[in-house]
């Protein structure tokens, strides 16, 4: 009687849990999937039901000087930010797993902490030293704001992707009279190129999408994709917002798909090769 009370209980817990994880579910993806369905939308007033399909929005995007500067900004940063940060992270990584030194843990305490604090918290900070030393907000301190926040990311994915790397590889090539430099470019470095491509995909998109951090540091006149949206949205809502929030959702979305695919092509070329 006990034991079919408690199956009882556990069929309605599950039920429970399913119902609460998809309501959760619908309220993040809801309105993702109805600004991509209203950007397609042929009237100028956004809403449901919608008048016709149109792709008017989009073309008036590509004659929209602003946000094609925008865009053509944030392509830029994000591409110079995962660069710089991949090379970063992975070196980063590497010292604090395969090195013992001094201040070891304060390192990895220091590189991990741009992720446990709040973006604003993070952008209102450097903005205050930015004005107590009396320097003006350039381009360049944009991006190495955006690297600041991207290194704690490409740092863990290393880190896990090293730890499972044995060093008995390294070990090898060294005692065969290869460089520490050799070893790591043509032992350790081809090991490491999943969490190469994952960390720099993943600083990509956090750069592309940053919002709150570009919105303290950004120089004057200067507009990315997302503050370039946020100004939009204080003259009017206007359907063009709809056809940039999807292209902000596609590029989001697809550079993490492309890096999986690039990913899998890299391990069935190696399965072949071996």
């Amino acid at each position: 009687m006990k034991a079919g009370r408690r199956s009882k209980e556990g069929r309605w817990a599950w039920r429970l849990t399913g119902f609460v994880t998809l309501c959760v579910y619908i309220f993040m993806f809801a309105p993702i999937v109805a600004t991509v369905i209203l950007s397609f939308n042929a009237s100028m007033f956004g809403g449901f039901p919608m008048t016709g399909v149109s792709l008017r929005w989009y073309a008036k995007l590509l004659t929209n000087e602003p946000v094609l500067a925008a865009f053509q900004t944030s392509m830029w940063i994000a591409l110079v930010t995962a660069i710089a940060t991949t090379a970063i992270g992975v070196v980063t990584a590497f010292a604090l797993v395969r090195f013992e030194f001094p201040g070891k843990q304060a390192l990895s305490t220091l590189v991990i902490l741009p992720a446990l604090v709040p973006e604003t918290i993070v952008g209102v900070g450097l903005l205050v030293v930015i004005k107590a030393i009396d320097q003006p907000r350039t381009l360049l301190l944009l991006v190495l704001g955006h690297i600041l926040l991207a290194v704690p990311y490409v740092v863990l994915i290393a880190q896990a992707r090293m730890v499972g790397i044995r060093r008995v590889y390294e070990e090898a090539a060294l005692s065969l009279g290869a460089s520490r430099f050799s070893s790591f470019r043509e032992i350790t470095l081809p090991l490491l190129v999943p969490a190469v491509v994952a960390g720099a995909m993943l600083a990509f998109t956090i750069s592309f999408d940053n919002t709150s951090a570009s919105l303290f540091w950004r120089p004057a006149g200067v507009e990315t994709m997302p503050t370039q949206i946020l100004s939009m949205l204080k003259t009017s809502i206007s359907p063009e917002i709809n056809a940039l929030g999807t292209v902000m959702i596609l590029v989001t979305v697809g550079i993490p798909l492309l890096g999986g695919l690039i990913l899998q092509s890299l391990t069935r070329f190696r399965k072949k090769a071996t």
